[in-house]
């Protein structure tokens, strides 16, 4: 199995992710702009961002309003599995809400998942279940929910920094994640291929009622033709992130695409910086717990309807998430924001009137119209990989980007 090669977004031109995907490795994003800060106890070049106290209210907090849900849902009887860079449970406001998980990577010799050293997974555990400490303005939007940490890689800022995971991994931490009874799974990371063992392990959690969350990722506009299509986001069934700023705009690096379900904070948020501080922190990374959050109030609001009882629930569950978003600009579906900008109190509170389309892609149809995508992963290609000229690779992406949204949005041959 290939290696899992975390990219930073702004750390890595689009040549060098040309130059990664010709070496036929399979690039995952972990958006975050950290610092360099020596983590204790961990592998030299592994970095950590310098905590701070910040006791402001962060802006996606005086957005959303979280407060407006006390005594309705605050995710309670929820586990959200983070598979990410490990959650670290030292932090005073998430001390209560991590439980002991797995980890996955290579080289690691195991663990319980509540090692990060990079502080990725431990901010993105944050945004979702965080508790209120004194003096500090700062908390999840689903302080009741359990976090189910689960590393798969730690390569952070730096692409040669790390151990890097592989796509096995993240294939047995989705397994692993449903088995140990996570209902919903915060996926901050992309891969740029089309991975059968992901494919499947995904296909899995989703008919096992699973709601499975990932990021959109940050490579707009790197490269000729269509962003690279990301995955897990790019697979039926899963909700597919975008970011905004605080002004409601897409940011720049967001990628575009029919994967694009929702949109979501993703810039200048603030989260939790191990051991005990708080950073700011900016990619679909940090706008995909947002989402994962949400789903955590639906089902902790509505048990019996949002139970883990097959696909049909996830799809009620993303049916919620993006039937109620706010309006965005951009035609309803877009490929920049999706249904819209995520609001979670809506969410929560209200019914749509219809389901929204994009929830309701069957996996048989979808995994039939991908079948280019598959078949080249099957000969051991990237999906994006010519090795030949720029000119093939874009035709490659332009190929995949039309699959893509045919198989997301039913599209036949013939039809408009």
């Amino acid at each position: 199995m290939r290696g899992v090669r975390v990219l930073h977004p702004r750390a890595t031109s689009s040549v060098a992710v040309c130059a990664a995907l010709v070496a036929m490795t399979v690039p995952a994003v972990l958006a975050a702009p950290i610092p360099a800060a020596a983590a204790a106890g961990c592998p030299a070049g592994t970095r950590l961002p310098a905590g701070s106290r910040i006791t402001a209210v962060p802006w996606p907090q005086r957005r959303y309003e979280p407060q407006r849900l006390t005594g309705i849902a605050d995710g309670s009887r929820v586990t959200v599995a983070v598979i990410d860079s490990g959650v670290d449970a030292r932090h005073p406001q998430l001390r209560r809400a991590v439980l002991k998980g797995h980890d996955f990577l290579p080289g690691s010799g195991g663990g319980d998942g509540r090692t990060d050293c990079v502080a990725h997974g431990t901010a993105v555990a944050s945004v979702i279940a965080a508790g209120p400490v004194p003096g500090s303005g700062f908390a999840g939007l689903a302080p009741g929910a359990r976090i189910l940490p689960i590393r798969v890689t730690e390569t952070g800022d730096t692409p040669s920094a790390g151990r890097a995971g592989t796509a096995a991994g993240l294939a047995q931490a989705i397994t692993t994640a449903v088995r140990d009874g996570a209902r919903v799974l915060n996926i901050s990371m992309v891969l740029y291929r089309d991975d059968a063992l992901v494919r499947q392990a995904v296909r899995d959690a989703v008919q096992a009622g699973a709601v499975v969350v990932a990021a959109a990722g940050n490579a707009h506009g790197r490269s000729p033709g269509p962003d690279p299509v990301p995955y897990p986001a790019g697979y039926p069934d899963v909700i597919g992130v975008g970011a905004i700023g605080a002004d409601g705009a897409r940011l720049a690096d967001s990628q575009v695409g029919s994967y694009v379900d929702i949109t979501a904070p993703g810039a200048d948020v603030t989260a939790a910086v191990p051991p005990s501080g708080l950073g700011s922190f900016t990619g679909t990374s940090f706008a995909v717990p947002f989402v994962s959050a949400t789903a955590a109030l639906i089902m902790s609001r509505y048990p019996r309807t949002a139970a883990p009882t097959g696909l049909s629930r996830v799809r009620d569950v993303t049916a919620r998430i993006t039937g109620t978003a706010d309006p965005a600009p951009d035609s309803r579906p877009g490929t920049q924001y999706g249904y819209g900008v995520l609001n979670p109190y809506r969410a929560v509170t209200e019914v749509p009137a219809t389901a929204a389309p994009a929830a309701r892609h069957p996996l048989g149809a979808a995994d039939r119209g991908r079948g280019t995508v598959a078949a080249a992963d099957s000969r051991g290609d990237a999906l994006v990989l010519s090795g030949v000229a720029v000119a093939l690779a874009g035709a490659v992406l332009l190929l995949a980007s039309v699959l893509s949204r045919g198989a997301r949005r039913r599209w036949r041959p013939g039809e408009p």
